[in-house]
């Protein structure tokens, strides 16, 4: 029997896959959305819906409203294979499994409760084929506040070990740009300090911008070599917030930070992140994800 192209990629192990992760969906675009975006969407809803729209990938933040993911029925030991196989169905790939996970901890049993939730998340991303799993370095902390040495030390120091985790199981821990740690200058020093192969990370382009105050091309020059993965999203000033738009309707320039990711030659996902969950009130995630899909599509033309 002739071997098919879905034959093929099924039959590569997850080593080779990641170190080709540009080889996956090639007839697609490489965009992506995070759960987070559609609470409400049932698993089969949310892979039919990114098939339809030509995503190559989905991020997992959250399935049904429940953010602890490895609890999820849909994850469980004897349910995972069938999930492998409904994903590999829809010719799609797991971008990155994002935990809630935050670094910050001083040593004693909060800081072993978050790196143990963390390696539960490693654990799901590797049975899932995924190469990465997303922490944050703090659970708060506002942006113009600089984190001190103490702070940068645990946060490093957690990830390292967390690294090490991760590496035995072919996955990449990836710290979100969020909170406090936003700034491109506090962002390599944590991962300088980190120093693992298996550290790196998430650009929240949105947050470098508005929190940040950097535009696009500096913080790639400054953080391209760390940069796995993405979260693309609009906005406008609101009083002394941010409301989120649709994509291209806002002040952010998402243009700009995908043309900055290209020219370093970026290989992953821009991934949408429509924090639908947190705010009820935003678009219904029908209407925003295929619009994103579209808009994202002539910015990568």
């Amino acid at each position: 029997m002739a071997t098919t192209r879905r034959n093929f990629v099924r039959s590569l192990s997850f080593t080779i896959a990641a170190a080709n992760l540009s080889a996956y969906s090639a007839d697609r675009l490489r965009i992506a959305f995070s759960t987070l975006g559609c609470p409400d969407w049932k698993w089969n809803r949310i892979l039919d819906y990114a098939t339809a729209h030509n995503f190559a990938a989905i991020e997992l933040r959250g399935l049904e409203g429940n953010l602890d993911l490895p609890s999820h029925e849909v994850f469980a030991p004897g349910r995972i294979a069938r999930t492998r196989s409904e994903i590999r169905a829809h010719d799609l790939r797991i971008a990155c499994v994002s935990s809630s996970a935050h670094m910050d901890e001083p040593a004693g049993a909060k800081r072993a409760e978050q790196l143990s939730d963390a390696r539960r998340f490693i654990e799901l991303a590797a049975a899932l084929e995924a190469p990465y799993v997303r922490v944050f370095g703090t659970g708060s902390g506002e942006p113009s506040v600089a984190p001190n040495e103490e702070l940068k030390e645990r946060v490093a120091s957690s990830l390292k070990e967390l690294g090490d985790f991760a590496g035995k199981h072919n996955v990449t821990v990836i710290l979100e740009s969020h909170d406090n740690l936003v700034t491109s200058p506090v962002l390599s020093e944590v991962l300088k300090r980190a120093g693992s192969d298996h550290v790196a990370l998430l650009w929240d382009a949105h947050h470098t911008f508005a929190d940040g105050k950097e535009t696009p091309e500096f913080t790639v020059s400054q953080l391209g070599k760390w940069i796995r993965h993405t979260h693309l999203k609009d906005s406008v000033p609101n009083g002394k917030e941010r409301k989120y738009v649709l994509t291209g309707r806002g002040d952010v320039p998402i243009q700009r930070q995908v043309a900055a990711l290209r020219k370093l030659g970026y290989k992953g996902f821009y991934c949408f992140e429509w924090e639908k969950v947190w705010h009820s009130d935003l678009t219904d995630p029908e209407i925003a994800i295929a619009d994103y899909a579209r808009v994202i599509a002539g910015y990568l033309k």
